[in-house]
């Protein structure tokens, strides 16, 4: 189990932020349920961890003006983890050991999931993660539930949706290059892209991986456009994104797809940096406001969120993790509401059990807590002009080429191509 010093927590506690319910509301009689986590609010997962935030106090402004939960206000009880993973097995122990609080969730990205799963399991707790891809293939623990649309298959998933759009295309590709930035997320990316790649007899013709302190992506860059590839898969974070799609504008590469596995053209900063750079670019997602995502509610909060967002600094769209975010804690609520209590191993067996009715549609976990059907959207940005963000508030400007099931739109060849 891990032990901290009185210093130690006195030192954690001095960062502890807790929202309990708006003066003025009615509640039934009972404690508050608090939910308690950390969450990345400086460092560099900030700024997704800023807007997940908004999204969390959103929804308990939302459930506690309809009278909590099993009548009981909700308090969210939360420290800022500085984007570190070494801070956040302390700060779970803070939480459940000297904070009591009633439920856990988790902070932003695989990287800052998997430090806080050894002291969720030594106490047993049901725990539901956000955008953690993969963190429950070593644990195994039964209480675990992912927020995330890859599904229990990375590998097999993962990729899929842009190898299987590329296959459509006119003249079949027949080679790619696979560039990844050395990391957990982004190496499963690129593993998914190889595997998928050599059962469809696609030639590799570059492969290479890239540390997360490089800045300078012209030779890299280069590199591949002398492999001439059909097909360009990149798995990079921010703001290595901005880096790589610069200088590919620069050398003016272009390729039947490029694209893949990029985190940045997500989020709204970035659109508006890159603006018509990202003229078909096709990559991985996991929201756009297509009439095939229109699910019920994500109107109305994203209509909160964006009324917000800039007093609170952060992501003005809210077109990426931030309905997930809301969605995380709508899985805590309705499970809390089944079960009438806060018994962890009801909880879990809930959630294993049920369908959840969110904003960002119908969810149901699979036996290891991931989603049972992975949702992995392929996006493609089309016809972008500037950095105007207003677009994206409509259907058309991102438009999804896989699942089939939430198809809005046809590809565009090259990238590269003016829009």
């Amino acid at each position: 189990m891990t032990r901290m010093t009185r210093r130690e927590l006195g030192r954690l506690a001095a960062g502890a932020t807790v929202l309990a319910a708006a003066p003025g509301l009615s509640f039934a009689q009972g404690a508050p349920i608090r939910i308690g986590y950390s969450m990345s609010l400086s460092g560099g997962l900030a700024p997704n961890g800023r807007s997940s935030l908004l999204a969390h106090k959103i929804w308990q402004e939302d459930v506690n003006a309809r009278g909590g939960i099993l009548g009981r206000p909700v308090e969210l009880v939360f420290y800022d983890d500085q984007s570190s993973p070494a801070n956040v097995p302390g700060l779970y122990t803070k939480l459940l050991d000297v904070d009591k609080v009633d439920m856990v969730t988790s902070s932003y990205a695989t990287v800052m999931v998997a430090p806080s799963m050894p002291v969720v399991m030594q106490r047993n707790m049901c725990y539901v993660s956000l955008f953690g891809a993969g963190v429950n293939e070593a644990f195994q623990y039964n209480r675990y539930f992912s927020m995330n649309v890859s599904g229990d298959d990375i590998r097999g998933n993962y990729a899929k949706g842009f190898l299987d759009v590329a296959a459509k295309l006119p003249t079949p590709p027949r080679s790619i290059a696979i560039l990844a930035v050395d990391n957990e997320f982004a190496q499963k990316a690129a593993d998914s892209a190889r595997y998928l790649s050599k059962q469809r007899g696609l030639r590799i013709a570059y492969d290479r991986s890239y540390p997360p302190t490089t800045v300078d992506f012209t030779p890299t860059m280069r590199s591949i456009q002398a492999a001439r590839p059909d097909l360009i898969f990149i798995g990079s974070y921010p703001p290595d994104s901005n880096g790589i799609l610069r200088a590919v504008s620069e050398l003016r590469i272009t390729a039947q797809m490029f694209g893949g596995g990029m985190i940045g053209p997500q989020i709204a900063a970035v659109q508006a940096q890159l603006g018509p750079i990202l003229n078909n670019l096709v990559n991985w997602d996991v929201y756009s406001p297509e009439p095939t995502m229109d699910f019920p509610g994500i109107r109305a909060f994203q209509e909160k969120y964006r009324a917000r967002a800039v007093q609170e600094q952060v992501d003005v769209l809210g077109n990426y993790l931030q309905p997930y975010a809301y969605a995380q804690m709508q899985v805590v609520e309705q499970a809390l509401g089944r079960v009438g209590r806060v018994d962890q191993a009801a909880l879990a067996a809930d959630m294993h059990a049920n369908v959840f009715k969110t904003v960002v549609g119908d969810i149901k976990f699979g036996a290891s807590g991931e989603w049972s059907e992975p949702r992995n959207l392929l996006v493609q940005f089309q016809g972008i002009t500037d950095g105007d963000l207003e677009k994206y508030k409509r259907p058309g400007t991102k438009v999804i080429l896989f699942p089939e099931n939430l198809k809005s739109g046809e590809l565009r060849t090259p990238y590269g191509a003016p829009a």
